[in-house]
């Protein structure tokens, strides 16, 4: 077997506030292999996005070990080996698509030509070609957000972070866009790490759900998918399907119940 692509043993993350020590992370410990799709579900505030934000370097966790692609977050993070994709998708209203979705390919220099071919590229995966020279407000929030995922695409980064891509989107939108990024994962093969506070979708999307404790957030089970890899909407009124989600929603009232 390969090298996990993240590897957390016992992490632990204390904050220091003017209110206290806040308590986010405890002995958070979780492989993820190469190609995985593993989405985070939990209660608000119990350590989703901060655990993304360790991988990506963005947090410095106070105990435990942390690696990405076997090396630390920081040098990951040098590295480009992720892509991050946040709940809004912050695209720059002065910019074209293009150009937002450019923009991280300046910021690391890339030559021009080579911009151009990888934004056309990332467009096309997710259906956005005819739409380069458009601006953010002329598009839907649901392809904004396709635009914001092109933006992660476009170095080609191994990983996928994505915090939440799809919470304000209504449900018509979101069950499009989950069908879209599953197809996505099967073209690009990327590993993705999701965090999302829907249960049917953390059950449509992943291989893998990682079901959290409220803070400090713990993992309270790790539910390998039983689900085929092609899943169609109407998957989810399938027994299989169901059943996870029970599991799911179990580790979720177990969690609230030890607290």
């Amino acid at each position: 077997m390969s090298a996990p692509v993240v590897r957390a043993e016992g992490l632990d993350l204390t904050f220091a506030t003017g209110d206290g020590s806040v308590h986010a992370l405890s002995d958070v410990s979780l492989d993820i292999g190469r190609g995985e799709f593993v989405s985070f579900i939990g209660p608000s505030g119990c350590g989703k996005t901060t655990f993304l934000r360790c991988v990506a370097g963005l947090e410095t966790p106070t105990g435990g070990t942390l690696e990405v692609n076997g090396m630390s977050p920081d040098a990951a993070r040098q590295a480009r080996a992720y892509g991050y994709v946040f709940q809004a998708a912050g695209l720059y209203p002065w910019r074209t698509i293009a150009g937002n979705v450019a923009l991280p390919l300046e910021i690391m220099g890339f030559a021009k030509a080579d911009r151009r071919q990888r934004v056309e590229e990332a467009l096309a995966l997710v259906d956005l070609g005819g739409f380069a020279g458009k601006f953010p407000w002329q598009l839907s929030g649901g392809m904004q957000q396709r635009a914001s995922i092109a933006r992660a695409l476009a170095f080609d980064a191994d990983i996928l972070l994505m915090d939440e891509p799809f919470g304000a989107l209504d449900e018509i939108v979101r069950d499009r866009l989950n069908e879209e990024l599953l197809a996505l994962w099967a073209r690009t093969g990327k590993t993705m790490l999701f965090v999302t506070h829907s249960i049917p979708e953390a059950v449509y999307l992943s291989t893998k759900i990682v079901v959290m404790s409220p803070r400090p957030g713990r993992i309270s089970d790790v539910i390998e998918s039983p689900l085929p890899a092609e899943r169609p909407l109407d998957i989810r009124d399938s027994a299989e399907f169901i059943a996870v989600a029970h599991r799911v929603r179990e580790g979720l009232r177990a969690g609230m119940e030890a607290l």
